[in-house]
């Protein structure tokens, strides 16, 4: 009788919107079917490749450092304003292509920079923490965000907020939602800047958009941990509930390389005086923080995307459960096709960026209608996008229509009136 009971909640799925309103099916597919549909040489890492695009990347941040500090001077642009609006561009460029070898470091911790691990993790540790990123750290809880991606439970960025959480961090309860006010666009424009701005230093002291059920965790270290500061959850401390007994040394290690790279700027900054570090190095560190966030933001969340419930969730559910966008020049050429390729590197990550795009268009067919992309108006679109989900992925819940296993699969809904409407939930009675 358990197996037909299985199959029959498997099986009665009712109608599922996303917050468009498009229905929506869950995938059909095989992770084996995704693999086998991708060319073999597009597996093939290459050393010397990939160290060529670090030393492009490095040759891009020296050569700008030097034009700029060697033309951008009172004797050469006596004009205050327009030196100022040189140095500003100056942090843009630094910001673009420091994004640029954050996302090579993210190469390494995939172990698709080479075949080679210690060259991966070496190079992959001196890019991170030139850039203030704990390298292992980061490395091993992003790669649960790969193992866990749309679960509910066990995602680790980016994890959306169910509908009961929404409305008790605005005091309500969970019927109430028809009665909150619209979000004002100064709201909305508010969060946003603290999401660009503290986001990601959020995150890795603590676990900000990340889960808080570390009590049901596979490496068992959670017991009593809560995000936050200090004993709480972060990228810094081995006994975080985030890592396991096994990974102290590398998380160490991670540290280690932090204070070599904080060591490093405070002599620079004695030096050379820190109001040329805030220029040269700190405010491109808040441009790198900035398109990192946004990135991963745009990544996982858009209002087409679903989220699972754990006895809905699989890894190929999961997986799918990603988007690709569209950045132009710079999303291509300078942060190595990580917002064009991104559902590919989902399914498989050991694939290198230079073989994303070939090995994309592989997958394509085997989606069919699960492959999600929004490359509208290119790296405009992609700004835009930012403005879309913020106003219309506030929190989610399953379809009003949803049955047995549908009733599994989440999607984002709001409160601003846009796109389907939250469920009509009469009070509990007392």
């Amino acid at each position: 009788m358990g197996s037909i009971d299985d199959a029959d909640f498997k099986n009665q799925r009712g109608k599922l919107l996303d917050t468009y309103g498009n229905e929506f099916e869950i995938p059909d597919y095989t992770i084996k079917q995704i693999r086998e549909a991708i060319p073999a040489h597009c597996f093939e890492r290459s050393a010397v490749r990939s160290l060529s695009y670090v030393a492009r990347d490095l040759t891009i941040l020296a050569t700008v450092f030097y034009l700029f500090n060697r033309f951008v001077t009172p004797e050469t642009i006596p004009s205050t304003p327009v030196r100022a609006g040189l140095w500003a561009l100056y942090t843009v460029i630094q910001g673009l292509v420091g994004t640029g070898v954050w996302v090579l470091a993210h190469e390494c911790g995939h172990q698709a920079f080479s075949p080679s691990k210690i060259l991966n993790d070496t190079t992959g540790w001196v890019l991170h923490s030139s850039l203030l990123v704990p390298y292992f750290s980061w490395k091993i809880s992003h790669g649960k965000h790969h193992k866990a991606t749309g679960h509910m439970e066990r995602d680790m960025v980016f994890l959306p907020k169910t509908r009961d959480v929404y409305v008790s961090r605005l005091g309500k309860l969970s019927h109430e939602i028809g009665e909150l006010m619209e979000e004002t666009p100064i709201a909305t424009a508010f969060n946003l800047l603290q999401q660009q701005l503290a986001g990601w230093i959020m995150y890795l002291t603590t676990n900000v958009t990340g889960h808080n059920f570390h009590e049901r965790q596979i490496e068992g270290r959670g017991k009593g941990k809560e995000n936050g500061f200090f004993g709480g959850v972060n990228h810094f401390n081995p006994s975080s509930p985030l890592y396991e007994a096994k990974d102290g040394k590398l998380i160490l290690l991670s540290d280690l390389g932090l204070a070599l790279m904080g060591g490093l700027l405070y002599c620079l900054g004695q030096r050379f005086g820190w109001v040329n570090m805030l220029v040269w190095y700190f405010i491109p560190y808040f441009w790198v923080n900035h398109w990192l966030v946004a990135i991963t933001y745009l990544q996982h969340t858009d209002p087409s995307l679903p989220h699972y419930e754990p006895h809905t969730w699989t890894f190929t559910r999961g997986a799918a459960a990603t988007i690709d966008r569209e950045f132009g020049f710079i999303g291509r050429h300078i942060f190595h096709g990580i917002i064009e390729t991104h559902v590919l590197h989902h399914y498989v990550s050991l694939i290198p960026f230079y073989h994303a795009d070939e090995a994309s268009e592989a997958i394509k067919p085997v989606m069919g209608r699960h492959y999600r992309s929004d490359t509208k108006d290119g790296a405009i679109g992609f700004l835009k996008s930012m403005w879309k989900s913020a106003r219309m992925c506030q929190w989610v819940e399953p379809s009003v229509d949803a049955q047995g296993e549908g009733k599994g699969v989440l999607f984002y809904r709001n409160r601003n009136g846009l796109g389907v409407a939250p469920q009509q939930m009469a009070p509990i009675a007392e």
